[in-house]
């Protein structure tokens, strides 16, 4: 049936970009901002360009970072690959779509400036544009989504939330290590 195999095939498109980008959002890239590891370490250098630190570095480490941002959309992916072969080429276009985003968002440093009818189209559609992404790489703690602008607001309040939690908690263990001190 056509109508189905262009639902399979669009559906599969706008799910993978969606909940892939919610969950490499939250499940990578939030994680890896509170806690400080491997994500700012490597992709928030300042020290050199990241145009070449994001799209053409061969580091190892460099490498790690970019496909374990990249892992929830290929699992999403494969889920959506077993439901036939419209859902099969729509989650490879949905792929192909996000790799030439992340391409795309990284232009800033190259000198990219987005057409003004672009930043209107980008600005309603929730698409993060170079801009946007340029203002995560002078801020981490600001603009955070791969392809959606709409998950930045649950994304701060997330790592708000997460850094006053470990800020408690280490003022906890500090009391009971104090504590203990004295009892003994």
């Amino acid at each position: 049936m056509p109508t189905l195999d262009f639902a399979w095939f669009f559906g599969s498109i706008v799910i993978l970009l969606v909940v892939g980008d919610f969950a490499s959002t939250f499940f990578y890239h939030v994680p890896q901002h509170v806690w400080e590891k491997l994500h700012l370490r490597e992709h928030h250098d300042k020290s050199r360009s990241y145009w070449d630190h994001s799209i053409v570095s061969r580091d190892p480490m460099i490498v790690l970072d970019g496909l374990l941002g990249a892992l929830p959309y290929f699992a999403i992916a494969a889920l959506l690959m077993t439901f036939g072969r419209a859902a099969i080429a729509g989650a490879i276009v949905g792929l192909l779509i996000g790799r030439l985003h992340v391409l795309y968002r990284h232009t800033c440093e190259l000198g990219w400036s987005s057409p003004r009818w672009l930043v209107r189209f980008g600005a309603s559609a929730a698409l993060v544009l170079p801009e946007d992404h340029q203002g995560h790489h002078d801020d981490p703690d600001a603009e955070f989504g791969d392809l959606f602008r709409f998950y930045d607001a649950p994304a701060r309040a997330f790592i708000r939330f997460a850094r006053n939690r470990l800020r408690r908690q280490r003022r906890l263990l500090r009391i009971r290590a104090f504590r203990a001190s004295r009892i003994r």
